[in-house]
């Protein structure tokens, strides 16, 4: 049976506080009451670091176990695992254990050696493909990993959304509080145009007329949501550039791309101020249904948001989100715990995402193992919007939203699940190219990089079995 408490190796996040606070491995010891060869061996990663101690730092340093997590290591290790099953490394004999090891000891190496893979298979597609004389992905990419590394939180912004809100008179409701802000401090009136849908556009500022332009069969929400993305823009440009300047994406398109991410996350924090939100939250208890009704948003919103509250000492559960459409291609992904989904290839069929599309509306919730043995609870359901004509061919898209079993008693769709039974747990992967599990049925094509046993004696479930990685 599996475990339900993933082993958490912290080595260097414990040696760098004990550099920051200027200790020796002698002085941490004795504030831990562990013999020195022992906390030795925990930053080198040859022991995990245990619960126990764990709470121990966390009381006396002020950190939350959030800091010491391996969340980054392990998106890596799976990153690695990935590329390395590509065929070009065949002759390659890396065992996990090892990649897992490069990560701990040389992870500036192993960032380089996944972007130079990226640049490789990026020349390999428009090899492939002459009319692709751009890499028109690439700074997506970039900007994902960019969040990844801020576990989707960007506290600065968080804070100034919040106190933005604070400031809202609200006695007539969020939507016409903003409205207001924008006429009183920007001049700028709202107002309907059914040529948008035409153009497909969303908002428009007719600057000529000092008019905000929006669909009228826009749903409420969403209005709420483009209204806020236009104070953002407007009263949060220096801090945004500010935050880009220092930390965000060098090259030009990627770095756009993060502009936009930011004023999104902006009228996000804003509709969704983080105290406020992350109370409510837990008071009831991560449903999303109540939270959508309670604060007037959309089912995405709130997951989105769920997704965010990392704030130090004040952190929620720490949730992945991911985004597809109904071809499997992912919109968005975004991770504050171990989970990583795949780079290259579609996501695993298991997955309950695919069965939400089934269930238009409805929730899936839906237990699961990935190929690191960590167990999540999924919630998963259809969103977006009806179509408003016959005509009309709406996108179809749905979301998951997923946080480790550990976590999962504390929100609504654990009730009346076993926590403790995993006979139901659904075993997922990293897509077929990456996941080593041989005796799965959905299996679409064998394992890369591994040598293949078909048998003459026996027949699997699937036609073929990857031979064990040696030691």
């Amino acid at each position: 049976m599996p475990q339900t408490r993933t082993k958490l190796f912290a080595g260097p996040r414990l040696r760098q506080l004990r550099q920051r606070e200027t200790l020796t491995q002698a002085n941490l010891a004795e504030i831990l009451d562990i013999s020195p060869s022992y906390l030795n061996q925990l930053e080198r990663n040859h022991r995990p670091l245990p619960h126990h101690l764990l709470q121990k730092l966390c009381e006396r340093f002020g950190l939350s176990p959030a800091w010491f997590s391996n969340t980054k290591e392990a998106h890596t290790v799976q990153a690695m695992r990935e590329t390395m099953a590509d065929p070009v490394f065949k002759n390659a004999s890396l065992p996990l254990a090892k990649m897992a090891d490069a990560v701990l000891t040389n992870p500036d190496l192993c960032a380089a050696f996944l972007t130079l893979y990226r640049a490789y298979k990026f020349e390999q597609e428009r090899e492939d493909n002459a009319l692709l004389p751009t890499p028109n992905l690439e700074p997506y990419e970039t900007v994902g990993d960019w969040v990844q590394q801020h576990r989707n939180y960007f506290h600065e912004l968080d804070c100034a959304a919040e106190k933005f809100y604070e400031s809202l008179d609200l006695k007539n409701g969020l939507s016409e509080a903003l409205k207001t802000y924008l006429l009183d401090h920007h001049g700028l009136h709202t107002q309907q145009d059914p040529a948008l849908e035409e153009g497909g556009l969303v908002w428009r500022i007719d600057r000529h007329r000092r008019t905000i332009l929006l669909p009228p069969d826009q749903p409420p929400e969403s209005t709420l949501f483009y209204l806020a993305q236009i104070i953002g823009q407007r009263d949060q440009t220096r801090l945004i550039s500010s935050i880009l300047r220092r930390e965000g994406p060098k090259e030009k398109n990627a770095l756009e791309l993060g502009r936009v991410y930011l004023g999104n996350y902006f009228a996000g924090a804003l509709l969704l101020p983080y105290k406020r939100f992350l109370h409510a939250a837990q008071t009831m208890r991560y449903d999303i249904e109540r939270l959508r009704r309670h604060f007037g948003t959309s089912f995405e919103q709130i997951s989105h948001r769920l997704s965010t509250l990392q704030r130090p000492g004040m952190e929620g559960i720490p949730f992945y989100f991911l985004k597809l459409d109904i071809a499997g291609n992912i919109l968005k992904s975004f991770s504050a715990n171990r989970f990583s989904q795949a780079r290259f290839g579609g996501p695993c069929p298991l997955w309950n995402i695919f069965r939400a599309f089934a269930t238009p509306g409805q929730v899936q919730v839906q237990l699961s193992q990935t190929t690191d043995d960590s167990i999540y609870l999924n919630v998963a359901r259809t969103v977006g919007h009806e179509g408003v004509t016959y005509t009309d061919r709406p996108r179809q898209i749905a979301i998951v939203l997923g946080c480790t079993i550990n976590d999962a008693a504390k929100t609504v769709y654990a009730d009346g699940l076993n926590l403790n039974d995993h006979r139901l747990v659904v075993p997922i992967g990293p897509g077929c190219r990456a996941c080593m599990r041989d005796n799965c049925s959905h299996r679409s094509l064998p394992v890369s990089g591994r040598m293949l046993d078909t048998g003459s004696d026996a027949r699997g479930v699937v036609p073929y079995r990857a031979l064990p990685e040696k030691p």
